[in-house]
């Protein structure tokens, strides 16, 4: 499966049979075509050659889903160095990080975006980061100073010089930082040959074509946002169309105006708009498949998607082994929501116990994926590199899940989702679930709280909604105990919060939400 072929020469030969077809089409106005895109890029690349990047070097860029994103990407294939895009939410401290573990040489980002002033935070750290010769700004006023450049600069010269660079597929592409849901960051590699094989194929077997065009409202530095945003139709010679920002209606009337056939993102985004179609009125006459990843897809969701002519289909993966698994679109509507599908053609699955047997369909287990698409390694970090990749090739995702006869799995939770109190197991995500329609209870997730004597004890995080800002513990049992939920299930204990932190695909910051708990435990008993 693996060749000797890089993203740089799919590109050129994109470039050569779709010269003329647009590929990158942002609501900024920018519109793109293989030919221009390639043309951008190039000059891009020709000012990354000047400020001494080399093969293998590191090239930060911290954007929003703007073309420009694409431009930088591209220009990272040419030259060949490795791609790093930063999250927008990425402040000071994890800037010096992210650039100081990369060793990255030339860092590309917004002057102001969505009320924050990323200029000056870049600048605040440069000097911390020894290896970064060179400040982009794209966008907005850029700074004085020595080594920062506007993207306009660089854009306005003439060199579009295009030496030869011989890499391989085996070379690293990219560095994609983890929004870690149990844990901080880590840098997934990923080479050439993993993201073009996860592309080919899953385009392939969903049966896209060149006249398909994608809608893309994700972050571009996700694997969902980068994999199957910018790559996947760059192989077929197919177009993506970028919301900077995600508004709901003003999304719908993107999708329609750019003709958009299918889209992909978190299980929010999808609801959004389900609930905008059908509250606001409209349609997407246009959009025949929404790949949905993150969660688990409820069967009510895909049955109203299928009310407007939408086909969703759940996606399973991560960044270390990019969405593997998926539901057909011929067999959505049959599924309905009761699976995240099986694995796509050269990737292999296994079900696996705490000792690593495997366990029979039907049996809960954590699912390992290995395949043409898992990553090489975590960067300069072999201790949590070995634990999650083994000799064989085989990624332990952490992910708990059911395999059924036919080979497709059902998650069910993370294995660090499990509250394990008395000796007995029980999945907070389960518990969560039935949380869902409690009166005054907006967002919420559960998690388990140390108990000297249990092991754990169930903790419910909840964002009241307007009006129940003193929501009681006694409330939410009450209303679980009248609705027929089991005692086992019930909370022990109720945080109120303002906002659940969630990662960019939409999974809760669990870490985060333990690092609370543990803080507020050490003070005043709140409301259990």
């Amino acid at each position: 499966y693996w060749k000797d072929i890089t993203l740089l020469d799919c590109w050129k030969e994109s470039v050569k049979k779709y010269s003329e077809r647009e590929y990158v089409v942002d609501d900024r106005g920018n519109r793109y075509t293989y030919r221009q895109m390639d043309e951008a890029a190039s000059k891009v690349a020709a000012f990354l050659r000047k400020q001494g990047v080399l093969p293998g070097d590191a090239v930060s860029f911290q954007l929003p889903i703007w073309s420009e994103f694409v431009v930088v990407t591209i220009a990272c294939f040419m030259t060949g160095a490795v791609a790093h895009p930063i999250a927008m939410s990425y402040e000071e401290k994890e800037l010096i990080r992210s650039m100081n573990l990369t060793e990255s040489k030339v860092y590309f980002g917004p002057s102001f975006f969505h009320k924050t002033d990323y200029a000056s935070r870049i600048l605040a750290v440069r000097e911390r980061i020894p290896s970064l010769s060179c400040v982009v700004i794209v966008g907005g006023e850029k700074p004085e100073g020595n080594g920062v450049l506007a993207f306009t600069e660089i854009m306005d010269q003439a060199d579009t010089e295009k030496p030869e660079i011989r890499r391989t597929g085996e070379d690293l592409a990219l560095i994609l930082c983890t929004s870690g849901t149990t844990s901080g960051t880590k840098g997934v590699l990923l080479t050439h040959n993993n993201i073009r094989y996860s592309e080919e194929v899953f385009t392939r077997e969903l049966g896209l074509t060149s006249e398909d065009i994608m809608f893309m409202p994700a972050p571009l530095n996700h694997a969902t946002g980068f994999h199957h945003g910018l790559i996947a139709p760059m192989l077929i010679g197919a177009k993506v169309v970028l919301q900077q920002k995600y508004r709901c209606r003003e999304a719908i009337d993107l999708m329609n105006r750019e003709r958009c056939t299918y889209s992909m993102g978190a299980t929010p985004f999808i609801y959004d708009i389900l609930r905008e179609l059908e509250n606001g009125g409209g349609e997407l006459p246009f959009l025949k498949l929404y790949l949905c990843g993150g969660a688990p897809v409820p069967g009510y969701m895909v049955r109203k998607a299928w009310s407007f002519g939408i086909l969703l289909c759940e996606v399973y993966g991560s960044t270390e082994s990019v969405p593997h698994v998926f539901v057909r679109p011929d067999e959505a509507l049959e599924l309905n929501g009761t699976t995240s599908g099986r694995p796509v053609e050269g990737v292999e699955i296994r079900v696996v116990d705490d000792e690593g047997n495997d366990v029979p369909p039907g049996v809960p287990g954590e699912e390992l994926s290995r395949g043409p698409n898992v990553f090489v390694g975590y960067l300069k970090d072999k201790k949590i590199t070995d634990s999650a990749l083994d000799d064989d090739g085989w990624f332990h995702s952490g992910d708990l899940c059911v395999m059924d006869e036919a080979g497709n799995i059902r998650i069910i939770g993370r294995k660090k989702d499990m509250i394990v109190r008395g000796g007995e197991n029980l999945n907070s995500n389960e518990i969560n679930d039935r949380l869902e329609g409690c009166p005054g209870m907006g967002d919420h997730t559960v998690i388990g709280m140390p108990d000297d004597r249990l092991g754990e004890r169930i903790c419910a995080f909840a964002v009241p909604l307007p009006g129940f800002e003193h929501l009681k513990l006694e409330d939410v049992t009450g209303w679980l105990c009248q609705n027929g939920v089991p005692k086992r299930f019930w909370p022990e204990r109720l945080e109120l919060i303002d906002r659940i932190p969630h990662t960019g695909s939409g999974k809760v910051k669990k870490y985060l939400l333990k690092e609370e708990l543990e803080k507020r435990m050490e003070g005043p008993e709140s409301n259990d």
